[in-house]
């Protein structure tokens, strides 16, 4: 089991952050359209997770880092990236209101983060010895490379379902707007002559 532990803390992350969009978008109904009361309540969130929860691990006993500007500024830069990507989910919903192009917003978002998460991964590869600047392919089973590419068809997909909503509704053509035609109505003269 503790070999694939690591498996249940991604699907864990992935549940996390696939209802994150969601409760931002009611948050920001309930707020009044506030996107800034809402990100407060987020940094609130994340310094109740973030800063407390690993404090009272450490007290408890728990290994204390290396501390190291190495590792500072990398932990500190995700931090970073990871509060403006919440922000911009944030005025992504504001300015969606209350339209169905919230709908789209999570797609393009984890459509285009594994993406690019894996093509950095690719080729970056830095380390306090090699240094930050260290790039060499990693060249991985090409079922990843196929992967890559459903996903950026499924988001190109999504993109495509707003397009084909947003079109009007086509126009009836001449044709079937035109009365349909009468029924033939049999010639009775015809049968009467034959009769005499």
């Amino acid at each position: 089991m503790d070999k694939q532990l690591w498996l249940v803390y991604a699907v864990l992350a992935g549940l996390c952050w696939g209802t994150y969009v969601p409760f931002v978008q009611q948050g920001i109904q309930g707020l009044g359209r506030n996107p800034f009361g809402n990100f407060l309540c987020v940094g609130a969130a994340y310094f109740v997770i973030a800063v407390l929860f690993p404090l009272a691990m450490f007290m408890l006993g728990e290994r204390a880092p290396e501390w190291n500007v190495y590792g500072i500024s990398f932990a500190t830069l995700a931090g970073v990236a990871g509060a403006l990507g919440a922000l911009c989910v944030i005025f992504a919903n504001r300015a969606a209101g209350t339209s169905d192009y919230k709908l789209y917003i999570a797609p393009i978002i984890f459509a285009t983060a594994p993406v690019l998460n894996t093509l950095i991964s690719i080729i970056w590869h830095p380390s306090r010895t090699a240094g930050v600047f260290h790039f060499d392919v990693k060249t991985p089973h090409w079922t990843l490379y196929l992967g890559i590419v459903f996903v950026g068809l499924g988001a190109a997909l999504v993109l495509y379902s707003k397009e084909l909503s947003e079109r009007p509704a086509a126009a009836p053509s001449p044709a079937s707007s035109q009365s349909a035609p009468r029924p033939a109505v049999p010639d009775t003269r015809f049968e009467a002559r034959r009769d005499a």
